[in-house]
């Protein structure tokens, strides 16, 4: 399609998530209005030779765009943007104020804490604890597919992470978290939104992904890198609920 060629890419590096770095570019393709809404992405084909990577990671860059409410897809017709600044979906209706400060409070110790650990694992991760990661992810990914909120899985993901550090002190200050790390863990059933949960979920599935291939690439700094955008987005998250109060 004529679009394609106006579009301002690069090719991809192998270093990290390739999924990632097609999904950001073109998000910012989209939010600088060079797709417009309306308007087909490139195909499959046509993505796959612009970027230089397989079908599976333009497919999964794809997923992601649709999870952020930037893209649908259409069989036989292809992927058309439907929005330039798509609003980041929310796992709850409401939350209680009290939760929320919580939930803020633990996703600020872990910007500290799991970084570090992220990187330590890219250098210092054993055969074993790929074994571990990889089945964390595919778990994750499963549950979240099957409509459960996955918090065990989401846990089970982080602590892989924090015990391919090798560092027994970081477990150590990391154990006591459990699960009640994961945000989604301290909100009351009346609170959960369904829909915008299972959104949410791809957006936290696509960044585990990110994070593991960083750690399985021997990446310290991408690896560190991929859990504070983590962290970050879903502090960004939950501090929307606040902005919503005032």
């Amino acid at each position: 399609m004529s679009e394609s060629k106006s579009l301002q890419v690069e090719r991809i590096t192998q270093q990290g998530s390739l999924s990632g770095q097609i999904s950001a570019q073109l998000r910012t393709q989209i939010v600088q209005q060079r797709i417009a809404v309306g308007e087909l992405l490139p195909t499959e084909s046509e993505l796959c030779d612009m970027f230089g990577v397989s079908r599976t990671a333009v497919r999964e860059a794809i997923a992601y765009l649709r999870s952020m409410g930037l893209v649908e897809t259409r069989r036989g017709i292809g992927t058309r943007v439907i929005s330039t600044g798509s609003e980041t979906p929310l796992p709850a209706r409401r939350i209680r104020a009290n939760t929320l400060d919580d939930i803020l409070h633990v996703l600020e110790l872990r910007l500290t804490l799991e970084p570090r650990a992220a990187a330590l694992a890219a250098e210092r991760h054993t055969p074993q604890d790929v074994e571990k990661l990889q089945q964390a992810h595919a778990n994750f990914q499963t549950a979240a597919r099957r409509g459960d909120q996955a918090r065990r899985e989401d846990y089970q993901f982080h602590r892989a992470i924090i015990e391919a550090a090798h560092n027994p002190f970081f477990l150590s200050c990391y154990e006591p978290l459990s699960q009640e790390a994961i945000p989604r863990a301290r909100l009351i059933a009346t609170e959960l939104d369904t829909a915008s949960t299972q959104r949410y979920l791809e957006m936290v599935a696509q960044e585990h992904g990110a994070i593991l291939d960083a750690i399985l690439a021997h990446d310290s700094e991408g690896a560190r890198e991929a859990v504070v955008c983590h962290f970050s987005r879903a502090r960004e998250t939950y501090a929307a609920y606040r902005q919503e109060k005032s």
